[in-house]
Formats: structure tokens, sequence, C-alpha cells
């Protein structure tokens, strides 16, 4: 059958019928192919059949569409493809019966080739010989070219010896003199798959969700965190963790995989993504009740001081306050730092516990005891013990008996004992014989007399100083008897 008979006759309303119904047909067929495809053009086509050396695909267009096998291998030399499976390749070749696609042109080729490449923005695979001044040697189909250093990567390059043996694959920027000058970019190819992946990554990103990431760098306010390829999101130091960080450099080091929590999304130019460590972990303070409980001892560290004390780690992320007046029983404390100090491990006692609020009472003196516990059975009144000048007053003498216990020595007592004159010779610091008086508890209070060794001492001591002054005066009267005698 001709084409005319196909026709029919354009005079009858069947054939009139059936030639619409063809024309239709064949606009649709032909509407559903899209023959516009231009070497360079990067397109999506699904695998439709898998032999020794090639891989075919369904590209929506009436001639085929193949790729080289060896060309889609990975590292270990395996297909990671299936019947199905849709990739993005370039077309590197386009005729009525084949298109020919690849992940970039490698192998040998003539100057047309990177001609075709350069004007096409097709990649080219290359392998990085050297690196030199600037950059590095690049072989692209048997030809040497120079990528610029800043052209290697689409993140800063701080070891340009890393890059060298790589196969990577590159676009022609520049191609002139006859090809001996040959200008490579890397990073445009990964910045516009990282732009896909980060727009696609975006599309789907909610707060709350938990992603992995690697972390980039550290600042003082906190760290970033890449979660893919040229996306990043900073944890701010307060989201590093449920304890007190001073520094992000205590918790983390570039290169750490976390776990991290969306916590916002801020639109603009460019994206800010708020992250978060310490909200994929537990909060401590869930089960505080049951771990801690007043009046019990714990062991902790001091992770900074305030002008009202000092706050103590109990445990990951808990911290309580020691405040300045329960730091010590023998001492007046003003600073924390007289004290205390950060890092510093200290036993602190349990006062109270408010988990709604989230604070801890503790105390450091409670911990340590009380000296004026059972004070009376240690200090009965006439028992003769040696204390240390604490301070010198006008009404008398705080003296130390033993740290935080205090006791004064009137200046009554001390004008009673005939050594009034020696003992204010003393300074802080120096021991004194002394005796107790009596002991009041409630009061803190311990009242102090002069020790009977320490006035048996001074009597001695005067009296050997009589005797020789006596002994001295008798001799010089028998001498001068002894002179006169001889004249």
């Amino acid at each position: 059958m001709d084409e005319d008979q196909f026709k029919g006759d354009a005079s009858n309303p069947q054939d009139q019928e059936n030639q619409k119904s063809f024309a239709e047909l064949l606009e649709s067929y032909e509407s559903g192919m899209t023959d516009d495809i231009q070497v360079g053009d990067k397109i999506r086509g699904r695998i439709i059949s898998i032999s020794n050396n090639n891989v075919f695909f369904n590209t929506g267009t009436k001639a085929d569409a193949v790729a080289e096998k060896e060309e889609l291998l990975d590292e270990e030399g395996n297909l990671p493809y299936e019947l199905g499976d849709e990739l993005e390749l370039y077309v590197v070749s386009a005729d009525e019966s084949e298109i020919r696609l690849s992940r970039a042109i490698s192998g040998i080729g003539g100057l047309n080739t990177l001609k075709d490449a350069y004007a096409n923005a097709i990649p080219v695979e290359g392998s990085v010989k050297q690196s030199i001044k600037g950059g590095f040697q690049v072989e692209v189909l048997k030809r040497r070219a120079f990528c610029p250093i800043s052209q290697i990567d689409a993140i800063y390059v701080d070891k340009p010896e890393s890059y060298v043996g790589g196969i990577y694959q590159f676009l022609i920027k520049k191609f002139t003199e006859g090809g001996r000058n040959i200008v490579l970019s890397r990073r445009e190819l990964l910045e516009a798959e990282q732009k896909k992946n980060r727009d696609a990554f975006l599309q789907q990103l909610e707060k709350d969700q938990t992603h992995k990431g690697k972390v980039t760098r550290l600042m003082p306010f906190g760290a970033f965190v890449e979660l893919i390829p040229g996306l990043e999101g900073m944890v701010h130091i307060s989201e590093l963790s449920w304890s007190h960080v001073e520094k992000p450099e205590e918790v983390l080091k570039p290169g750490d995989e976390v776990n991290v929590q969306i916590l916002r999304i801020e639109p603009g130019e460019k994206q800010k993504i708020a992250l978060s460590i310490k909200q994929v972990l537990a909060d401590p303070w869930e089960n505080v009740e049951d771990k801690f409980a007043p009046g019990q001892k714990v062991n902790g560290k001091v992770t900074r001081c305030a002008k009202f004390g000092a706050f103590v780690e109990i445990d990951p992320g808990v911290e309580g306050l020691v405040h300045l007046s329960e730091m010590s029983y023998t001492q007046r404390i003003m600073r924390a730092e007289d004290i205390v100090e950060p890092g510093q491990a200290v036993t602190v006692m349990i006062k109270e516990v408010d988990t709604r609020k989230k604070r801890v009472s503790l105390s450091i003196k409670d911990a340590l005891g009380d000296p004026w516990l059972n004070i009376e059975d240690k200090y009965k009144p006439n028992t003769a013990v040696k204390g240390s000048i604490e301070k010198k007053e006008n009404f008398g003498l705080f003296v130390a008996l033993e740290p935080g216990v205090v006791g004064l020595l009137p200046k009554s007592e001390i004008n009673q004992s005939g050594n009034a004159s020696k003992i204010d010779k003393l300074k802080p610091g120096d021991f004194i014989d002394v005796t107790i008086k009596a002991v009041n508890p409630s009061e803190r209070k311990i009242s102090l007399s002069l020790g009977k060794s320490s006035e048996e001492n001074n009597w001695r001591k005067f009296s050997t100083q009589k005797s020789n002054s006596a002994l001295g005066s008798l001799g010089e009267k028998l001498a001068q008897a002894l002179k006169n005698k001889k004249k």
C-alpha cells in the first residue's frame, strides 16, 4: 500500500476521519520524544537494559541512549545500578540513530574532542600529576592542563599534596593557543552538585528533625556542623552540652561526627540553620530527684565562680550553687576564689533540690563538718591548751585553738597576769599557752585565761633574773673587799 492509498479519498468522510486519527496518533507519539538534545546537555535516563559492555537508557527520545558500563562502575569495580534506576549523564554525541552518554569525557581524544568539551561545557576526566605554583598540573586526554588551587575543590585547600594522584572530573574554562593553554575547574562541578543536593535537602528539612553531621570549625560562640557537603548549621555554645561549657574545644574538635537536632531554619539568601547537640540527649534533670536528696554527700567539679558563690557540677548537666555563706565554718569568705577555683574537685552536701526551677543548693562547709559540734567534750573548763594568736584588739586577743574554733583572751586576764607588757609584744601567728575558762556552743564563744604553764614559766624567768641580779651585787662587794685588803 503506497502513501496515496493510505491517505484514501479526501472526499470520503470516513477516509478523512482515518487521516485525522493517524495524524493525531503520530503527533502524540512524536510529542513524547525530545529530539532537541544537544551535545553537552545533562539529561536523565532510566536503565532499560544492561549488557556486558554497555548500559542502555530510555531518555524520552526516538534514538537509543547508551553509556559504557565500565564508566559507571564503583570503586570496587561493581555496577551499583539495576534495571529501572535513573541517572543523570552528559550527552557527548548524538545523531539520528544513537545518543552517547557519559559521566565525563575520558581516555584518549584529539583536540576536537577537547574543543567540543569546552564549547559544550562537558566535564573531562583528569589526573592530577603534581602541585605547582598557584595550582596543579593535570593531564586530560593525554594533554597537560592547569587547575588553579582555588578551583580544585569547593572548600579551602590547606594540604595541596593530598590531591596529587587523584582522578577527578573538570570543566574546561579556558582553551587557547591551539590547546597549549588549557585551564580547568573542578569547583564549578562540585558547587553545582552541592547546590542541587542542598536544595533537595532543604525541601525536606523540618524543625525537630535529627541528622548526623560533621564538625567543620569551632568559634568562641559555638561550632559549625556540616549536614551535607556545602550546607552547614551552627550549634550555639549553650546547645553543645547539658553541662556548662566555657569553650567549644572543651567538648568538640573539627572532624568529630555528631548527631544534631534542627532548632530553627531562618529563611534568606544564605539560609541559617540553628542546631543543638544537647537536645538529642536526654535531659539530665528528669531523674535528679531519684539520684540526689538533701543531706547526701557527693563529689563534684567547680565549673565557675560568681560574686555570690561557686557553681559545682554534681552530675553531667546538673549544676548546683554553693553560696558564699556555705563555703566555710572556719573563715569568713568574701570571694569564692579564695576557697575554690574552676576545675577543682570538691565534696559537697545536698541541701535542697528544686527540679521545677532546675536548682540544687549545695554546701561545702557541711560536707567538711562543723568544728563546733561536740565542742564541750573537746574543750572543758580549766583545760590547758596551746593556741595561736589570730587577731589583736584593744579588748583582748583572739586565739585560734583549731581551724574554725577561736576563743577570746580578755585584756583583764592579761593585765592580772603581771606579764602584760611581754604578752603585748606577741604578734599574730605567735603561740601562747591558755586555759579554757568557759564554753558557750550556742553563741560559738570560748572564754580564755592565761595558762598556768605560762604563768609558771614567766615566774621562773622572773626569779632567775632576780637571782642573777642578787648574786651579781654580792660578787661585786666581795671583789671590792679583797681589793681594799691588798692595799
